[in-house]
């Protein structure tokens, strides 16, 4: 391991003081994690984690999950560690937590730095994987404390007070944004199992039927295929009864049968008519 902090105060950096101090270098790493060591700075110490971190990610990788990737944003105020895509801030250290960095010597591709975390006052030591960058990272976080700490001597320790203050907001900015998506998941949650409360509770069988119509004479529309139902009208009096068809013959206003010249007799007519009829049938 090489402490990339040991530099000289007049090597030629790689990158402007503007780009550290007004924006942020970006960097795309693998990240294989970050685990908890017991001192601050040392080469054994990461010597260890490295080591420790090398082996789980060997496992995971023969269980079939992948090295993530990860963004790191690199300026005088700390290092950002975000997701590729969405930019979502995983871890934010800040630069005054950060007391050791280095890149393995033996394996050109691994970086690591030790921060302590700012809620359980711990120092995790940090891996990553960069096939290309390992060595340039280094060097870019040993630019950003030079700067750093330049400033801190121009504004007399004042700077620092503020950095932390800023840290402070953008943490509390970071958990905000954490509280507000988990709000709005609830939030959609509760909206679907009110929509399928209301389907299960408004089914087909609870349509009450439709008293049949009337029409201007507040009679019921007649209809052969359902039955006649003793419904009042509008009114309140019954409809009339509807007379039922009888089997016995109708007769007409003179009490005669009706008419049927086929089912009359044979001597019910004189011969020329009964032998017309008969040509008839």
């Amino acid at each position: 391991m090489n402490r990339a902090f040991s530099r000289k105060k007049d090597k030629t950096w790689m990158h402007t003081p503007e780009a550290l101090s007004k924006h942020y270098i970006p960097y795309n790493a693998k990240f294989l994690g970050s685990t908890e060591v017991e001192q601050p700075k040392g080469t054994e110490v990461v010597r260890d984690a490295v080591r420790k971190l090398k082996f789980a990610r060997h496992i995971k990788k023969s269980e079939g999950q992948k090295t993530p990737k990860v963004e790191l944003q690199i300026s005088i105020y700390g290092v950002k560690i975000l997701e590729p895509k969405t930019k979502e801030v995983q871890h934010n250290c800040q630069l005054h937590r950060i007391s050791f960095c280095a890149d393995d010597k033996t394996d050109k591709r691994i970086f690591t730095f030790i921060c302590k975390d700012s809620e359980s006052n711990k120092h995790l030591c940090y891996v990553f994987d960069s096939e290309k960058c390992a060595e340039e990272i280094t060097l870019t976080i040993g630019q950003a404390f030079d700067l750093a700490y330049r400033k801190f001597l121009e504004s007399g320790g004042k700077d620092v007070e503020t950095r932390k203050q800023i840290a402070g907001l953008q943490k509390r900015i970071q958990e905000l944004e954490t509280e507000n998506i988990e709000l709005r998941n609830k939030v959609q949650d509760l909206e679907n199992q009110l929509r399928i409360t209301q389907i299960s509770t408004s089914p087909a069988s609870s349509v009450t039927p439709k008293s049949p119509s009337t029409d201007i004479f507040d009679m019921v529309p007649f209809s052969p295929i359902t039955p006649q139902l003793s419904t009042p009208t509008r009114n309140g009096t019954q409809p009339p009864p509807v007379p039922s068809r009888s089997t016995e013959i109708k007769r007409d206003l003179f009490g005669a049968e009706p008419f049927d010249p086929f089912n009359c007799g044979a001597g019910d007519f004189p011969p020329d008519i009964q032998s017309k009829l008969d040509e008839m049938q």
